[in-house]
């Protein structure tokens, strides 16, 4: 089942058993048929086929005494809570042609970790001849080497093991992320103090921390983010917010945009002023108005569409709007000189560049939100 998988980011790994004897492609139909209409059609697994946002499904198995059993692999080049999503679909599949079965999800297997692992090898391979051939002391090699991979130690924390900084325990301000790429990126940048969540149900141990410290999430700038954000606001101490620009994760960015992105970070009171949007956009569907939000999320003013510019122009004090309209990118130029940190419209105009400092949202993106599950991407 060492098929390559070009393009993939995680690998789901689950094992079956089928109380019959059946064959590779029953298993394979089982999952399509069983799983269609299930959830939003976002997440069709003939679609996401198509599209190569997963990949051909690997299926060994072993047929004895009438019975079948074996491993199944499917890679995706979704993200974390998405394939998370697909996984915990395949587990729904209890037939597999008119035989009872049952799967089960073993693990879900990030191929860039291995991937990253290769690369360490035979970077340590490259440094050591290269020095070596320079008549350099092999034995100030492996200090440096050594040296190096301390640096880049993590530690598991807590009773879930998460994966965190050595110092976690000692400060009293901290950063959660999302995985351990994240914690491992954020260290290699010189920042301390990080703890990885380990997926979207957020574990007692970072509760407890975010009781006793100050806490800031910095998230990666996808919809799996604001997922997680949610359920931080639900049931943990978080002081500040920060995300990585709209479609990058954390563990993708550079010292820059690391350093940019929690400067940036904003007191939790802020970031509540979003969840009104939800109950906002409903009411304002062809009204052709405007809402304009405070940084508390109080309503400061309700326009017509077409009063929305001189208004942002002369009011003060507006962190974000919404509006029965098209986002075009005189209105996002305004909002980035004007200071707002939030839109929201009916679409996105075509071809417009969002500023970094500005997040966008469509009434459509909010209304899929909405109705996806709560625990969706655990």
């Amino acid at each position: 089942m060492k098929e390559k998988t070009p393009g993939a980011k995680y690998i789901v790994e689950a094992k079956f058993i089928v109380n019959g004897v059946v064959e590779n492609h029953d298993v394979i139909g089982a999952i399509f048929g069983q799983t269609e209409g299930l959830l939003p059609t976002e997440f069709d697994l003939r679609e996401l086929l198509k599209s190569g946002k997963i990949g051909r499904i690997a299926i060994q198995l072993n047929s004895e005494k009438d019975m079948t059993d074996g491993k199944i692999e499917l890679p995706s080049s979704l993200d974390r809570p998405e394939t998370s999503i697909i996984a915990a679909a395949m587990e729904s599949v209890d037939r597999v042609g008119p035989c009872d079965a049952e799967i089960k999800v073993e693990r879900i297997r990030d191929v860039r970790v291995d991937k990253r692992k290769q690369i360490v090898e035979r970077a340590r391979e490259l440094l050591k001849d290269w020095v070596v051939k320079e008549t350099q002391d092999a034995d100030k090699i492996v200090e440096e080497v050594a040296r190096v991979e301390k640096q880049r130690q993590t530690v598991k924390y807590g009773p879930e093991e998460l994966t965190a900084t050595p110092d976690i325990s000692e400060l009293n301000s901290i950063i959660l992320v999302e995985g351990r790429a994240d914690v491992l990126n954020l260290m290699k940048c010189g920042y301390s103090g990080v703890i990885a969540l380990e997926g979207v149900k957020i574990p007692k141990t970072i509760i407890t921390l975010t009781n006793k410290k100050e806490a800031t999430a910095f998230l990666d700038g996808d919809r799996g983010g604001d997922l997680i954000l949610k359920e931080l606001l639900q049931v943990a101490n978080v002081k500040y917010v920060a995300r990585a620009p709209r479609g990058k994760e954390v563990e993708e960015l550079s010292l820059e945009e690391i350093r940019e992105a929690l400067e940036k970070k904003v007191p939790l009171e802020k970031v509540t002023a979003l969840e009104q949007l939800s109950t906002l956009a409903p009411q304002l569907r062809g009204t052709l108005e405007a809402i304009l939000v405070d940084k508390e999320g109080k309503q400061v003013g309700r326009v017509a569409v077409s009063q929305l510019v001189d208004t942002l122009k002369s009011k003060e004090g507006v962190h974000l709007v919404i509006f029965d309209g098209i986002i075009t990118g005189r209105l996002l130029d305004l909002a980035k000189e004007r200071g707002l940190s939030y839109v929201v419209g009916e679409r996105l105009a075509d071809s417009v560049q969002v500023p970094p400092e500005v997040t966008v949202r469509t009434f459509s993106e909010m209304s899929k939100e909405e109705k996806r599950p709560e625990k969706e991407a655990a």
